[in-house]
């Protein structure tokens, strides 16, 4: 009888040592993927949805109404600055918006060194809209130029302090928007007078044209998780912006084109819940 009571207490031994390594696996995995401590500055890079352009009362930019750096308490808008506001009062005051209405991500190493320069913990992009939205479909930004240009940016970005973090959307889908409104004639003329995004919006497009420049614009958010990717201190929305509908009533009724207070308050809630904190 001693003999099996030995057998059984070396099993039990193992059982032991095996959970406590598995709890240790479990342990480490968990502080890996934890989030990291939330920022005390905030910077965005981007174009005029950064700027929230257009989102109200009358043309131009809006900046305190934008999705990531915006401040208005009372516009409905829960922007990346405002979520962390809430939890960590730090950040008050320490916000930049550092996007250019019209710009392309040419300009990303431009406003990387005005976010470094800043010396700011958190920086959101959203560029690549103005490389896809061209006046025709024959001159948008070639996928190499635009990821030589993205990748130039995000080498630029590790100047930034360490422990900072970089936020990546994707670029909304254009052709999603056009499948809404294009049945609304004021939409389309508008979209005509102000030459807004020919390369998709221009009504004697056809079927092909318009899904060619879609599969452009599915290669260039390919280009920005692939070169994301590459650096440990940025993290891509995984197409969630992309995949996301915006209705008629998220859209400016001033442009048809960029997002009204209620696009911003959806593209602020969907781009956070894809951050680090969200």
């Amino acid at each position: 009888m001693p003999r099996p009571r030995r057998v059984l207490s070396l099993a039990a031994l193992s059982l032991v040592a095996l959970l406590v390594f598995v709890a240790a696996m479990v342990t480490t995995a968990f502080s890996a993927s934890a989030a990291p401590a939330l920022p005390n500055s905030i910077a965005a890079i981007g174009d005029s949805i950064s700027q929230a352009f257009d989102s109200c009362c009358f043309w131009g930019d809006h900046p305190s109404h934008s999705w990531s750096t915006g401040d208005s308490s009372s516009d409905g808008v829960t922007s990346h600055y405002e979520h962390v506001l809430a939890a960590n009062g730090g950040i008050s005051g320490h916000t930049h918006d550092d996007a250019v209405t019209g710009a392309k991500m040419a300009a990303g190493p431009g406003q990387a060194a005005t976010a470094v320069s800043q010396g700011v913990q958190y920086v959101t992009i959203l560029l690549g809209a103005n490389d896809v939205c061209t006046s025709s479909s024959s001159n948008m930004t070639s996928t190499s130029d635009f990821t030589a240009q993205f990748t130039k940016t995000m080498d630029t970005l590790q100047g930034l302090p360490s422990g900072a973090h970089v936020f990546v959307s994707s670029i909304p889908n254009i052709y999603q928007l056009w499948s809404t409104l294009h049945h609304n004639l004021l939409a389309e003329a508008v979209w005509k007078i102000a030459g807004i995004c020919q390369s998709m919006l221009n009504t004697s497009n056809s079927e092909a044209t318009r899904q060619a420049v879609l599969a452009h614009e599915r290669d260039l958010n390919g280009a920005l998780q692939s070169v994301c990717a590459k650096y440990a201190n940025c993290r891509f929305d995984n197409n969630a912006v992309f995949n996301t509908a915006f209705s008629s009533s998220q859209v400016s009724g001033l442009d048809y084109f960029h997002p009204n207070l209620g696009g911003q308050a959806i593209l602020a809630n969907v781009s956070w819940s894809a951050s680090y904190w969200g």
